[in-house]
């Protein structure tokens, strides 16, 4: 019987299969760093369970189970907010649509074209100078994700970027100089902006919340963001909700020329 229904498997039914796995491993991925990933383990748990119950025929256990699932889904959804939000805005900017509707950015582009080289440069001098001075920053670079909510809790600057002025946001006395700086198409859109902190769990005890703040707006979008850390002056970077530390004046000024448009 097991091995005729194994035979009779169709090649929907292996896509099915795959694309469960896909959508499970996704979900795996956006929890594992973060304390959502027990509850995860736990309804996965309870899920094989299930199935081992409906296999065994077991009436009872697989109605109770079956209603649990079925009034769960709401708590789900509750439960998994921050990951479902970052999975569908990862998805919107990976495949946004471009100019030609058939056409996915994600395939035809990159990141380039998002600053000019003299802007980075600016940026570069302005974090160099602000890490042999311990002063600490958080500049934020935009690429295709829009980062308008959250500009929006800050001040809107809307200034030429240039190092002299980040240095003068970032200043310990200036108003500005707490929260984030967001660049967008080589200018500063807006200065004191507050983004999502990062719920990992294996950020180093030594990285603060300017570093935990730019690694949540690199989980949540795909903006590239600089961090000063203003204790020790070292520069690290997140980027892909990956964060780089003490990264070295060349390796500053090469990512960021990563991101000009090389055309």
């Amino acid at each position: 019987m097991l091995l005729a229904s194994f035979l009779s498997l169709r090649i929907i039914d292996l896509i099915d299969i795959l694309f469960v796995a896909y959508l499970l491993y996704q979900l795996y991925k956006l929890t594992k760093e973060t304390v959502a990933i027990n509850i995860f383990i736990a309804i996965f748990s309870i899920f094989l369970f299930w199935l081992l119950v409906k296999a065994l025929n077991m009436q009872l256990t697989g109605a109770i189970l079956q209603h649990v699932f079925s009034l769960g889904a709401i708590a789900l959804v509750v439960l998994f907010q921050p990951e479902i939000r970052r999975f569908l805005a990862n998805l919107g900017t990976r495949y946004r649509v471009g100019q030609n509707w058939w056409r996915f950015d994600k395939f035809f582009t990159s990141d380039k074209g998002i600053i000019t080289e003299i802007k980075t440069n600016s940026i570069a001098k302005g974090c160099i100078s602000m890490s042999e001075a311990k002063t600490g920053a958080l500049i934020v670079i935009t690429r295709s994700a829009s980062l308008k909510i959250y500009a929006e809790t800050g001040d809107i600057i809307d200034s030429v970027t240039s190092s002299r002025i980040l240095e003068n946001i970032f200043f310990k006395n200036s108003p500005l100089h707490d929260g984030a700086v967001i660049i967008d198409k080589d200018r500063i859109h807006a200065a004191r902006c507050i983004l999502p902190l990062s719920e990992s769990r294996n950020l180093p005890h030594n990285l603060g919340l300017r570093h935990r703040a730019a690694l949540g707006v690199t989980e949540n979008t795909d903006a590239l963001a600089i961090i000063v850390s203003e204790e020790t002056g070292n520069i690290s970077i997140a980027d892909h909700g990956i964060i780089h530390e003490n990264v070295s004046n060349n390796e500053l000024v090469r990512r960021l020329k990563n991101l000009v448009n090389k055309h």
